[in-house]
């Protein structure tokens, strides 16, 4: 299905051209408050020499003001602002007209450059407000990241199957909506519905064309496990061949500007994912409660063979888990595509988070999953802050990331070890059942 769709909505990878983003903005600091507000400013022009000092290209700044402007290649650039197109009144803060771009600035095929007008200097942010911030984006990721991880613990309660290949199915919804928003020129609103039902058709086909029939020949779930890290290989190489390894913006909500809300600041299209995250996963909660086939998908989960023997379709149901659960990953990859990019290694830079959050929530459990994801944002976001414990000490080295928190780089190491040392308490997670063995 993967390749069906992709021949009907994409087509191979053109090279992108080179860019260099100019911003331009007014700040203006609120004495009363300490806050600042930044409004942008158009007809800026700015222009682009090389590195002999001619000319290459030049722009003006538009309604948002942001000059897109294309350069021939990846090099060394001077970006000069002309001071003399900015308003009457209006001067640079730091006053510099001037700024350099070198080759290595080009980690993606765009540089973003900011100039200020008005009172731009700095104000230091408190430790409690920088993790009031830390842990709302915590709890945003966290959000997402159980909509993801609840689908793969229904998968595994109701199948015993361990499938590396979700993370797939959370990058093909992320990379349908892509192509629909920015090459077809659908709205995000229209493109992203479109790309959850398709999410939801994509685990269900897997399940038909793949699992369903290993499971009647009695295929053992470690080599299905084996199965499922070959899919993913295969999506991921498919994946880069119609779409590059470079990470991409959606054309819709990207540039929006923050809200403060006390020491927190948020944009519209965070609080509206954070809010339909925590929708769907209630939804998702009460219909496990509540209704016939969420009872029985629990009775599933609990004993198949039992449930069959009292009228349950087993497998009607596992069909619906695999629809419902690739539908969860279809939005969870779109939310996520909002906030970092869409990439062809989106979901799979999740699914190591999804495996932790599972088995710290308590395995096959669907509600495990929900709350050990949900921990595991927050943590991620706020193990790069450390904690204000006796400023100035000269800590030893195995532990002085406590004091500066971790290097964003490996934000996500200190979760695994913090699952390993509750595992080892308490190794059925946190909302697990203590099990009889033998």
């Amino acid at each position: 299905m993967a390749l069906t769709m992709f021949g009907l909505l994409a087509s191979p990878v053109q090279a992108a051209d080179i860019t260099i983003k100019v911003r331009v903005q007014n700040q203006v600091k609120d004495e009363a408050t300490g806050k600042s507000t930044k409004e942008p400013i158009a007809g800026v022009k700015v222009v682009v020499t090389g590195a002999d000092g001619v000319v290459v290209a030049e722009g003006v700044t538009d309604d948002t003001g942001l000059a897109a402007i294309v350069v021939p290649a990846k090099a060394d650039y001077t970006v000069t602002l002309d001071e003399s197109t900015l308003p009457d009144g209006f001067v640079l803060a730091d006053g510099e007209s001037e700024r350099a771009v070198t080759e290595d600035n080009f980690v993606t095929d765009s540089v973003t450059l900011n100039f200020f007008t008005g009172n731009a200097e700095r104000t230091s942010i408190g430790y409690w407000s920088q993790l009031a911030q830390r842990l709302a984006d915590g709890a945003r990721f966290g959000l997402i990241l159980a909509m993801c991880a609840v689908g793969l613990s229904l998968i595994f309660g109701t199948t015993g199957l361990t499938n590396f290949a979700h993370g797939e199915l959370v990058t093909f919804a992320a990379l349908i909506a892509f192509v629909l928003n920015n090459e077809r020129g659908w709205s995000l609103l229209v493109a992203a519905p479109l790309a959850i039902v398709a999410g939801g058709m994509f685990g269900l086909v897997t399940n038909e064309a793949v699992y369903a029939p290993l499971r009647r020949r009695q295929i053992g779930l470690i080599s299905q496990m084996v199965v499922s890290v070959g899919i993913a290989i295969i999506l991921k190489n498919v994946y880069l061949a119609y779409f590059g390894g470079r990470v991409k913006a959606y054309a819709a909500f990207n540039r929006q500007t923050c809200t403060e809300l006390g020491p927190v600041c948020v944009t519209p299209r965070d609080l509206t994912t954070a809010a339909i995250s925590l929708l769907l996963l209630v939804l998702v909660g009460v219909a496990l409660q509540k209704t016939r086939i969420g009872k029985a998908t629990r009775a599933v989960s609990d004993n198949s063979e039992l449930a069959s023997s009292t009228g349950i379709d087993s497998q009607k149901i596992i069909r619906i888990v695999w629809f419902v659960g690739g539908m969860l990953a279809a939005t969870g990859g779109i939310f996520r595509g909002l906030d970092e990019g869409v990439s062809p290694f989106l979901g799979a830079n999740l699914l190591f988070l999804m495996f932790a959050g599972i088995t710290l929530g308590g395995l096959g459990s669907a509600f495990g999953a929900l709350v050990g994801s949900f921990l595991i944002g927050l943590f991620v976001e706020a193990s790069t802050l450390g904690m204000p414990i006796m400023p100035g000490a000269d800590w030893p080295a195995p532990f002085d990331w406590l004091h500066d928190g971790v290097p964003s780089e490996l934000k996500a190491a200190p979760v695994y070890v913090v699952m390993i040392i509750v595992l080892l308490v308490r190794p059925q997670g946190i909302l697990g059942r203590r099990e009889r063995v033998g």
